[in-house]
């Protein structure tokens, strides 16, 4: 499956998995290490706690390897139509908002991307400045004016 990502995101991706291959794998190998050379492993929470965060870590490694393997760059086009990597501003009763239309790997409200997968998203791929949307949320049904798409 093709997952979406922008040429930082990307960057942003390897650059984690370099930093766990290379520095984390090595820590929590020396701390495993150390944890064993005090003896007991049955009652030996820092052998513990080590043993879980080193499968977190490989989890994490295969979880990238993965998303890198199928990682598609998005190409943004000309166009008056949002897209994935479009930046859009919208207006709500609320005020204006501003969000980068990512993949759900790269997705992060807080940094201010959402995927084209989440509700809000998906209401506005394909639509024009101008536009309407309207959503469902647990607060109730939200409309939306795209106001600006770069």
């Amino acid at each position: 499956m093709v997952k979406y990502l922008t040429k930082e995101g990307l960057e942003k991706f390897k650059k984690e998995l370099d930093y766990l291959e290379k520095v984390k794998r090595k820590e929590i190998s020396e701390r495993i290490r150390h944890t064993v050379s005090q003896g007991d492993l049955k009652e030996n929470a820092g052998y513990d706690a080590a043993k879980e965060e080193q499968g977190f870590i490989e989890g994490r490694i295969k979880e990238l390897k993965e998303i890198l393997s199928q990682a598609k760059i998005i190409e943004k086009r000309e166009g008056n139509k949002v897209q994935i990597g479009s930046f859009v501003c919208l207006e709500s009763d609320e005020g204006e908002k501003s969000f980068q239309v990512v993949g759900p790997e790269e997705s992060d409200i807080l940094q201010g991307k959402i995927s084209f997968k989440s509700p809000l998203g998906s209401a506005i791929l394909n639509k024009k400045k101008g536009d309407i949307v309207e959503i469902d949320t647990p607060e109730g049904r939200k409309e939306y004016e795209i106001i600006e798409i770069k």
